[in-house]
């Protein structure tokens, strides 16, 4: 794992790793008791969308072209394969996708012998314009939450989410808006999640101490909500200018007062969101 490493935090629980996923997860050990994963929806195509009133290529980088179909489909399955053998068995798998990629992932998950157990519905409260006034306007993605085995328990936070939610039953359908100025700080990734969006996730699947898997880290948005509701963190990333920029912002967390921010930014993100 050492050829792997680019940052470990002193006390082991904040881990970046430099690589392909598919050669990275086989190093590592089997007991990871959650998994986020924001995959490539191959959606660099040359297109134009509208960010902050200004029209922009919807092009990523090149990890975001779509070669083929059937390529698409192989990588799938080989990443959500790789990922299974190294989760805990009542650990839980969340992977968030659009119409691209979404029904992909619903094939190959029963496959691989995963059990869904939700689709969530993240509606966007401020979604970009739809500038081509031919459709309506795109405002949702997926999110995919399934088990490892159909028959073995998973956790379930249900008291918090029910509490969080105005003591009702909490839906599959989270109302929350797109990154924030606050969570831009030390830069920002082409597709960056909210925090407030992973730490629902994480509250409603781990317990503290537990251990996160991010495949496609990114800016490690995961590991930030992870490190700040006291989990523990590996991310995986082939670009260096995201493993710096995951650094810079683990490192920014670290100062006085950041996590307490952080997680009163969350709540209030969480109980606004899910009053429904």
């Amino acid at each position: 794992m050492e050829s792997h490493s680019f940052f470990s935090s002193t006390n082991l629980d904040f881990n970046l790793l430099k690589g392909d996923c598919l050669t990275v997860i086989p190093h590592l050990d089997n007991n990871i008791d959650m998994v986020f994963a924001d995959p490539p929806y191959f959606l660099s195509n040359d297109g134009l969308t509208v960010k902050n009133g200004k029209v922009q290529s919807v092009n990523k980088g090149q990890w975001d072209k779509l070669v083929s179909d059937n390529d698409a489909y192989v990588f799938t399955y080989e990443w959500l394969f790789a990922v299974r053998e190294k989760m805990a068995d009542n650990a839980t798998l969340w992977v968030s996708g659009t119409h691209h990629n979404i029904f992909t992932l619903g094939r190959i998950l029963p496959q691989l012998g995963f059990k869904i157990l939700n689709v969530i519905t993240w509606e966007k409260t401020n979604p970009p314009p739809n500038f081509s006034c031919r459709f309506f306007t795109h405002s949702t993605e997926f999110i995919i939450w399934a088990r490892k085995h159909p028959k073995v328990p998973h956790y379930f936070d249900y008291d918090l989410m029910k509490r969080l939610n105005n003591d009702k039953q909490m839906k599959d359908v989270w109302r929350l808006p797109a990154i924030a100025k606050w969570e831009k700080s030390c830069g920002k990734h082409p597709t960056q999640k909210p925090l407030a969006l992973l730490a629902q996730m994480i509250l409603a699947s781990t317990k503290k101490n537990a251990l996160i898997l991010d495949p496609f880290a990114g800016s490690s948005t995961t590991g930030i909500a992870g490190n700040v509701l006291e989990r523990r963190f590996i991310g995986i990333e082939q670009e260096t200018e995201y493993l710096q920029l995951s650094q810079a912002r683990y490192e920014d967390l670290q100062h006085e007062g950041r996590k307490e921010f952080f997680k009163q930014h969350f709540y209030r993100l969480l109980n606004k969101g899910n009053d429904n």
